[in-house]
């Protein structure tokens, strides 16, 4: 599994998806299903708050909390601006992409080109012992993600500790802003005929247009592994775009917000040919889990990995008084075949130990060939 440090990717739907206007324009952020407040309420309750002189952010969090919505938040305006910047293609961080391995070992995936850590010496393979003094091995790739990225602000200090051979050391970066890297393509030398791996880290603006210009420019008859493992969401606009690299039109999933059902559909004239794998994990999450659904349902992929996250669920933003932002579920969306992703997730079709990301990408590679997309 595969994180880059550029923090949670979250999104909502917009009014013009509630009303059915421009349902490709909608945003399905990494939460889940349980909300039985309404924004009136939230805001009414800010308003008071502010009114006599109080808190109108603690004020909407205690409304949040009481209802049992546990995937609602109250976010600053701050950290909603860094979300915002997150999608589209903004972060604060080090440059770090980190995957976990056997045992539960963080290592450097990546190093982004340019970046604090790339200046610093750092390289891929590089074991993560620890952030900021807490150990990283055997904790979720997705928190030590969270360390290396702090709280957003440039400039700021973290301190990492490093193993490279029998050489550790520590090493100190001061956190810039970077422009994310959604999606890499590398080439699979290795195989024959040859292969093309699409790793896609977040579905950030203009990642899905990304996918389908690699996907056009793959040799003929090269197959395509799909990798997906540690994205937690994004733009559903553009998983839906990259849903199109791959199927000529058809449903990519349903959704209902506040009990109206609309359906969100491919383009048509995507590649149907070129075999398709995709891979997931634990960290697979939100947008990435609809548009794995869909090639999945549709037979278009086999997906291969761990089952996925989870989190099928619709939130929506009301702004605050004070510019604080509040965002509540108002609802879910289903794969073509109907089946819900909320609290469970999706099963690969070939699946394999969730700490075994090597022996994951190994089997991902095997049943490509199999399909006569490289060997």
């Amino acid at each position: 599994m595969s994180v880059l440090a550029t923090g949670a990717a979250v999104g909502s739907w917009g009014a013009e998806a509630e009303d059915g206007r421009d349902p490709a324009a909608a945003r399905i952020p990494s939460r889940s299903l349980s909300s039985t407040v309404e924004s009136d309420e939230v805001k009414a309750a800010a308003a008071q708050a502010e009114e006599d002189g109080k808190s109108a952010s603690k004020a909407a969090r205690e409304v949040v909390s009481r209802s049992g919505d546990r995937w609602g938040a109250v976010y600053s305006a701050r950290e909603y601006e860094g979300f915002r910047r997150n999608l589209d293609g903004e972060y604060v961080g080090v440059g770090i992409s980190a995957r976990t391995g056997p045992g539960g070992r963080i290592s450097v995936d990546r190093v982004q080109p340019g970046s604090p850590a790339q200046k610093a010496g750092i390289r891929a393979g590089d074991r993560l012992r620890a952030v900021d003094g807490r150990p990283a091995t055997g904790r979720p790739v997705t928190e030590v993600v969270s360390w290396l990225r702090g709280h957003g602000a440039v400039g700021s200090r973290v301190e990492i500790g490093l193993q490279r051979g029998e050489r550790s050391w520590h090493q100190a970066l001061r956190r810039a802003r970077l422009a994310t890297e959604p999606v890499t393509v590398d080439r699979l030398t290795d195989q024959h005929p040859a292969a093309v791996r699409i790793k896609v880290e977040a579905f950030t603006r203009g990642a899905g247009q990304q996918v389908r210009r690699a996907v056009r420019a793959a040799p003929k008859g090269a197959g395509i592994l799909l990798d997906l493992r540690g994205n937690s969401g994004g733009l559903v606009t553009e998983a839906v775009t990259t849903a199109s690299s791959f199927l000529d039109g058809g449903l990519v999933a349903t959704y209902d917000v506040r009990g109206k059902q609309r359906v969100l559909e491919a383009r048509r004239g995507g590649d149907t040919d070129s075999p398709l794998v995709v891979l997931v994990d634990g960290g697979t999450m939100s947008a990435a889990e609809l548009l794995t659904g869909a090639l999945q349902d549709r037979g278009r992929a086999v997906v291969v990995g761990s089952r996925t996250f989870g989190k099928g669920s619709v939130q929506m933003p009301s702004e605050l008084p004070d510019g604080s932002v509040a965002e509540l579920t108002v609802g879910h969306y289903r794969t073509p075949s109907g089946h819900s992703v909320d609290g469970k997730g999706i099963t690969p079709d070939l699946s394999v130990a969730g700490d075994d990301s090597q022996g994951a990408e190994t089997r991902a590679r095997t049943v490509l060939s199999g399909l006569g997309g490289g060997a």
